[in-house]
């Protein structure tokens, strides 16, 4: 089921993607970030009073954690969006599969565990190859002026791997998906309140405004069923899920922007789909059953 929950995130992150596109043309990185924290706060406030799930946290300093990681990656990732194609930048963005299987590699070696890099050994392989997909399809050259950019997306991703993991650790620990996510929102709004006030906001002009609402309300169903597919999964195996966004973002770019794909990009995508496979089929074989599945 988390692999569900893990391609459907996917979908509402891209399509929030192309809301960010449009939207970014009026108005600044920090003024997104700031909506869509403060339309995330009350989406999540409304789940959480509807579920019964407390605000109260015994772990606050996990969930402040949580935040600043997420926090970082996505202020690059939305500059990245508005500055670069949009499948670029999710590329780039996605990398933190790469990025959870080398953190989680280099901690087995740190430990000594060295039985369980050699068991994991096989669902890293999926990773990589799903990356390979992603650069068939994508096929990136950076030009001079794209260069600050890429860098600030690459960056995205390796705060959203730590982020993630951090996700599946607050799981561990019992917390609700929900609450996990409305910290990450309230943490997001504020981060955009106080750059906004250092920078200043930007005017409001309809009908761009409407841009804003769907932007917090993909991004709130996409938190929590990447939080869902996290706390209750393998960790690189749902990593490696998050290719599909790639997929998605090729196709709105293909629909929406007139973008052509070779013959190449869609081999890609062939390759992406096969990986995601490849590595759940691997999980049972390949990777220790999560605490939270133990239960």
């Amino acid at each position: 089921m988390q692999a569900s929950w893990m391609i459907l995130a996917s979908l509402f992150f891209a399509t929030m993607g192309v809301c960010i596109k449009y939207a970014s043309e009026h108005f600044h990185t920090f003024d997104l970030v700031f909506y869509r924290g403060v339309i995330g706060v009350v989406c999540m406030a409304a789940i959480c009073r509807s579920q019964g799930v407390a605000w109260r946290t015994p772990i606050p300093m996990m969930h402040v954690w949580r935040s600043v990681l997420g926090v970082f990656s996505l202020t690059a990732w939305f500059y990245a969006i508005a500055h670069l194609p949009l499948a670029t930048a999710m590329t780039l963005n996605y990398m933190s599969s790469i990025w959870v299987a080398a953190f989680l590699l280099g901690g087995a070696l740190v430990v000594g565990r060295v039985q369980d890099m050699h068991r994991q050994g096989p669902v890293v392989l999926t990773v990589v190859a799903g990356f390979v997909g992603v650069v068939m399809i994508l096929r990136p050259t950076f030009e001079q002026n794209q260069l600050y950019a890429g860098l600030i997306g690459l960056l995205s991703g390796l705060g959203a791997a730590l982020a993630y993991i951090q996700v599946a650790a607050l799981g561990r620990l019992g917390e609700p998906e929900a609450r996990t996510v409305l910290y990450f929102s309230i943490g997001t709004a504020l981060t955009g309140a106080v750059a906004m006030a250092v920078v200043g906001p930007s005017d409001w002009v309809w009908p761009h405004t409407g841009w804003l609402l769907p932007i917090g309300l993909l991004a709130a169903l996409g938190q929590l069923c990447m939080t869902k597919a996290y706390t209750s999964g393998a960790t690189l195996v749902v990593a490696n899920l998050q290719y599909s966004g790639i997929v998605f973002a090729a196709l709105f770019g293909l629909f929406l922007f007139g973008d052509q794909i070779p013959l190449v990009g869609w081999a890609g995508m062939a390759l992406i789909i096969a990986s995601g496979i490849a590595a759940t089929a691997l999980r049972n074989r390949t990777l220790p059953r999560p605490p939270a599945e133990e239960h």
